[in-house]
């Protein structure tokens, strides 16, 4: 059964959802945002869009639905670069993913590992394949300093004892709030966000 979407997306739009595990959740506090997923769009078949993400335990592809449906309450909100991406570009987006994909998931979210997480995911290709930073890479540190408010009870625990201060690491959070990227649709508990 075809799925009925607000909008049309393309190939190479950034999907943002919400998990709502006890990890993800200490995402959204420590970087101050309601969204602690993302995926990149890669195309579609007559049913459904289908997404790829970097998830526990391997990165892959899905569909949009399913992925939508692992966000709390289903809410998800999209953007693209501004202006959209052109053949060449999406080409080039889509000659990156085979790389990136079946790779372990780093759950301690260290930019420099060849591992994956989903923010250095959608970073990674989009700096490969069009030379553009969407979102800021930052060490827990600098993450951890700008949100006095953020708990480090958890995030000590999580990190047995020590937090990697110095580790980079890049955010759900910085790739939203990227200035180059222009709204295409958000779920109606997301708009105002």
């Amino acid at each position: 059964m075809k799925k009925n979407y607000p909008a049309v997306f393309e190939t190479g739009d950034i999907v943002f959802t919400c998990i709502g595990s006890s990890l993800f959740r200490e995402v959204s506090m420590a970087s101050r945002c309601w969204c602690n997923h993302v995926g990149i769009i890669t195309g579609h078949n007559r049913d459904d869009y289908f997404v790829a993400e970097s998830r526990i335990p391997f990165s892959g592809v899905t569909t949009l639905s399913a992925f939508i449906q692992r966000s709390a309450g289903e809410r998800y909100s999209v953007r693209r670069l501004q202006g959209g991406l052109n053949v060449e570009q999406k080409l080039a987006v889509m000659q990156q993913m085979p790389a990136h994909l079946h790779k372990l998931y780093h759950t301690g979210f260290n930019y420099d590992s060849s591992r994956q997480f989903c923010s250095k995911f959608v970073f990674d290709i989009y700096r490969e394949a069009l030379d553009i930073h969407v979102g800021s890479v930052e060490t827990f540190g600098q993450l951890l300093k700008n949100n006095p408010e953020a708990g480090l009870r958890f995030w000590r625990f999580w990190f047995l004892g020590f937090i990697p201060w110095e580790r980079k690491t890049v955010t759900p959070a910085s790739i939203w709030q990227h200035p180059a990227l222009e709204r295409i649709y958000d779920s109606p508990e997301t708009v105002g966000k």
